[in-house]
């Protein structure tokens, strides 16, 4: 059996976005509640029967959010663009090699916009 184990936090964080439409809002400093969602895959170790302890998964996560929440993301090291792909891809990158189960990050906010990177 092969299982799926998700994770949810959120951040606020401001930034600006260079955009062909609605330009001149997005070149301003605004400001977003994100919400996030980190989903593993795999089987559970067969001694402890979890895919991962939570405490584990919520600890990594937690260093995430410390690099973004209540941050200027244009101003993030490695973020690169801060639009909810670049979002999801900097998430990813930092959770690679300590959850090597990674298999997705969503990101979404209450406009009804969101963005799932496959890893």
């Amino acid at each position: 059996m092969v299982y799926e184990l998700s994770q949810r936090f959120h951040f606020e964080a401001a930034h600006t976005l260079e955009r062909k439409i609605d330009a001149v809002p997005s070149k301003r400093i605004h400001g977003h509640t994100y919400h996030a969602e980190v989903t593993l895959r795999g089987q559970p170790d067969p001694e402890t029967g979890m895919l991962i302890d939570l405490g584990i998964f919520r600890r990594e996560l937690a260093q995430v959010h410390e690099l973004i929440d209540h941050h200027f993301l244009d101003d993030v090291e490695g973020l690169g663009k801060p639009t909810l792909e670049g979002l999801c891809a900097f998430i990813a990158k930092q959770l690679q090699g300590r959850l090597p189960t990674l298999v997705s990050v969503k990101i979404w906010r209450a406009s009804g916009d969101s963005c799932k990177l496959i890893v």
